[in-house]
């Protein structure tokens, strides 16, 4: 065979074709092309040559239609579409060059395997319990889109067997053609919400908990189908082996293997422990339950997604196998299986006969399923526009659909012209879908907020309502001493709402309940925070109420969840962690990007006051202001702007405690004392510390500063012995501000919080950067008049320090007793 072809293939008839490979095909080296060969000959060339075409051309394609607002399954399906036989494909010399039939056997085994990885991957983050218990509404809504869906479309399967003249092929792949369309599965569902960013919205959530309920309702039927179908005989009770034999598979996996593996690896193990020979041995366990999927009359993918329910989901066994496989997993062997259905697809291969038969079971399917969910939707009285967005997404077709019918068309139950229908059809509703979700949905307004919620704006007299978000156990000491010093007496009480933040690995499914109303195992974190809650709450017995809530998702979406709870609790202000941790030393320890940008968007799309909290606490030994003898020593630093005016309402709040000193530190600029923002920030000023002037332990200063240069000096100078300093994030133009905008790394925090979280800033004080809840339109010039119409009568002359830097003026100190003294 030297110098000949290593295959020949005959084509016999419209469907069948004899492959001829000679058997030393397997031996033969890639020739370069600079000895005149052709590399493709070898068949690993040729595979890697493939992976990469089609990799690159559906990375090319999703790049294009992603601003069209398209899921990247329709660039993976269309990429392979290309390179078949509906597009280059039809042109032989291409299909012998770079998908010559020699290969199909081959990148058939590779994509094999890289689906049965897959769906363990898709099993290991589901938790099992979610799926059995999902909730009344969601399992409602999952079993009607199920059963209601499959029941008409079958019928009309049927009916259309009957009524209508078509071929015996497309006779027999009616039935299966629309149990395909009747699926609801959570792996596509759960893509799906991902890749749109709902997934922590209601609807999100809805929308999960549903496709979970209805999916294991369809994994399980389709389980006893493939059991019936393995009956060697018609006798009533053949198909027990089968099913007994399954039902041992399933039972050795949940009563066996899940508790051992949930004995020996705990949460409180780190992901560190899990080391490499344990994630070889859990992949070994991958083939052989692949393997056993098939001894028993099962499709090899019911092992692997079978073992992936049984091993615990979340860190530290589920999250460092996750790691591990979802690189590879959505961004190659998905796709390249995705690519490999898009190969086999042939539109010109699809009689009209085929296409109205098959066009109408999709059509009828289609909408079908947007009656049985929207309907017991409404019933739960969730709003109009939100079942119809969750109809469309539990319509989305996907990597499951595309298994089915592959499985169907190798075991020659369909016909290539119906596998071609489906495979669009999976292509086609999610090009649909997809853009209509985006268009019709918009996450972001459930975040908005009617009404203006923050501390200067509320009442007195009612009680505050504080959000504060945890990532870690040293975040606890300093917010606890915020809540501590924010002073919750009958006369003014808090409301308290902790958030243990904590990022989604090993689990799809996100997760946002009450702490202490959790049914599963709760994070050592969340205890910990629920613990202090509860002496915090003692503490201030009848003055104060405290909840807490776990929140473990994904941070791109956390802060969905985060100003979720925030209109519920009708919170006042919310306070964040900031991203970067300090090592006892002083110097930075490390920084968190996803924090950052978690942040970010908090401030973005809060619906009430928020705050950033640099915690230096670790430099003072997180000393507590509750045990501590010492007096608390709080600062504001007043420039101008809503934000400063939230910042001076908080700290006066704090100044009612008794062991908190506060000093409020007005920094003026030369010769603007008379401008008109001034005079209202006066006004306001004035009202704070007549309301407060009783207290001696509130003290007013003015600094008198003319450039950046010396707020700079200033504040590397001056506040070494305060224990928590406040300032506003955005001031109004001022020449104290100019030019130091050019040096600022943490854009969030604005000019002077970045500079107050500088590591060389000569203090062990914590900062808190506030930014006041903003209303837009006619509702927030409404509020902005209301304040600039209170009285403008002169207040009484209170206690003032003024101290001038950079420019010639006389220093002066009015002391308590209102006597003068030279400074």
């Amino acid at each position: 065979m030297e110098g000949r072809l290593t295959h020949d293939a005959i084509k016999i008839g419209k469907n069948v074709t004899i492959l001829c490979i000679n058997n030393s095909f397997k031996k033969i080296p890639a020739k370069s092309i600079w000895v005149s060969g052709n590399p493709l000959v070898s068949p690993t060339t040729l595979l890697m040559f493939q992976l990469s075409s089609i990799s690159t051309v559906s990375l090319l394609i999703n790049v294009c239609f992603k601003p069209l607002g398209q899921s990247s399954l329709v660039s993976q399906i269309f990429g392979g579409m290309i390179f078949g036989p509906s597009i280059l494909g039809r042109s032989q010399d291409v299909a012998d060059t770079v998908f010559p039939i020699r290969s199909r056997a081959i990148i058939d085994v590779f994509s094999g395997f890289g689906i049965m990885f897959f769906f363990f991957e898709v099993g290991v983050k589901i938790d099992p319990y979610l799926m059995v218990c999902p909730g009344r509404m969601a399992a409602v809504i999952g079993a009607s889109a199920l059963i209601i869906t499959t029941g008409l479309s079958i019928g009309l399967a049927v009916f259309l067997k009957t009524s209508v003249t078509m071929s015996t092929s497309l006779q027999n792949s009616l039935i299966l053609v629309a149990s395909s369309q009747s699926l609801t599965a959570f792996p596509v569902i759960s893509t799906l919400l991902d890749e749109l960013k709902i997934i922590n919205t209601d609807v999100g959530r809805i929308a999960l908990s549903s496709s979970m309920f209805s999916f294991l309702i369809g994994f399980s039927t389709t389980s006893i189908l493939f059991s019936i179908k393995q009956a060697n005989s018609h006798h009533i009770y053949s198909f027990l082996p089968p099913f007994l034999s399954v039902v041992a598979f399933v039972a050795t996996n949940f009563l066996i293997l899940r508790p051992k593996l949930k004995k020996m690896f705990t949460q409180a193990m780190g992901p560190k422990c899990i080391d490499e020979k344990t994630i070889a041995f859990i992949f070994i366990l991958v083939m052989v339950s692949a393997f056993i999927s098939e001894v028993i009359g099962q499709h090899y993918i019911f092992g692997p997604l079978l073992l992936g329910l049984a091993v615990p989901d979340g860190p530290p066994l589920g999250a460092a196998i996750s790691s591990k496989l979802a690189s590879l997993g959505l961004a190659f062997f998905y796709p390249a299986y995705c690519a490999v259905t898009g190969l086999q697809t042939n539109v010109f291969d699809v009689d009209l006969e085929t296409y109205y038969i098959i066009g109408i079971i999709i059509i009828f399917t289609f909408v079908v399923k947007l009656i049985a969910v929207i309907l017991p939707a409404l019933c739960f009285n969730l709003p109009i526009k939100e079942a119809v967005v969750l109809a469309l997404i539990l319509n989305a077709r996907g990597i499951v659909e595309l298994t089915f019918v592959n499985l169907w068309k190798d075991g020659k139950q369909i016909g290539n012209q119906s596998f071609t229908l489906v495979t669009v059809s999976v292509l086609v509703v999610t090009a649909i879908i997809t853009p209509l979700v985006r268009m019709m949905y918009d996450p972001q307004k459930q975040c908005l907020s009617e009404k203006r919620s923050t501390i200067h704006h509320s009442n007195s007299s009612l009680e505050v309502r504080i959000l504060v978000c945890i990532h870690n156990p040293e975040n606890i000491p300093t917010m606890m001493n915020i809540l501590e010093v924010t002073h919750a007496s009958e006369m003014n009480p808090v409301a308290v709402t902790a958030m243990v933040l904590i990022e989604l690995e090993g689990r799809s499914t996100p997760v946002l309940v009450r702490t202490d109303k959790y049914r599963g195992e709760t994070p050592l974190l969340a205890d910990q925070v629920l613990n202090s809650l509860i002496q915090y709450e003692a503490r201030n017995e009848g003055c104060t109420t405290a909840q807490s809530y776990t929140s473990m998702s994904q941070f791109q979406t956390m802060h969905d969840d985060i100003c979720r709870i925030a209109i519920d609790k009708r919170a006042n202000i919310l306070i964040l962690p900031f991203h970067k941790k300090w090592a006892i030393s002083g110097k930075i320890e490390s920084t968190s990007s996803p924090i950052q940008n978690l942040n970010i968007n908090v401030l973005n799309k809060a619906p009430c006051s928020v705050g950033i909290l640099i915690d230096r606490g670790i430099l003072t030994g997180f000393k507590s202001v509750r045990t501590s003898q010492l007096k608390f020593h709080v600062a504001v630093l007043f420039l101008s702007g809503s934000d400063d005016l939230e910042a001076l309402a908080y700290s006066f709040r704090m100044g009612k405690h008794e062991r908190v000193h506060l000093t409020i530190i007005r920094l003026l600029v030369s010769g603007d004392e008379n401008s008109k923002d001034i005079k209202f920030d006066n006004n306001v000023i004035h009202e704070y510390r007549q309301a407060n002037k009783e207290n001696d332990r509130i003290t007013y200063e003015e600094r008198v500063l003319t450039d950046g240069l010396c707020l700079s000096s200033y504040m590397s100078s001056n506040l070494e012995h305060y224990n928590l300093i406040l300032v506003g994030k955005t001031h109004q133009d001022s020449p104290l501000l100019q030019g130091l905008g050019e040096w600022n790394e943490c854009p969030e925090l604005g000019v002077m919080g970045d500079m107050l979280a500088s590591p060389y800033l000569k203090t062990k004080a914590s900062v808190l950067v506030i930014q006041q809840h903003e209303l837009r339109g006619k509702l927030l010039s409404k509020n902005m008049r209301f304040l600039r119409s209170k009285s403008s009568s002169m207040y009484p002359e209170l206690p003032t320090k003024i101290i001038c830097q950079g420019v010639k003026t006389d220093s002066f100190y009015i002391s308590v007793d209102g006597s003068r003294h030279s400074y």
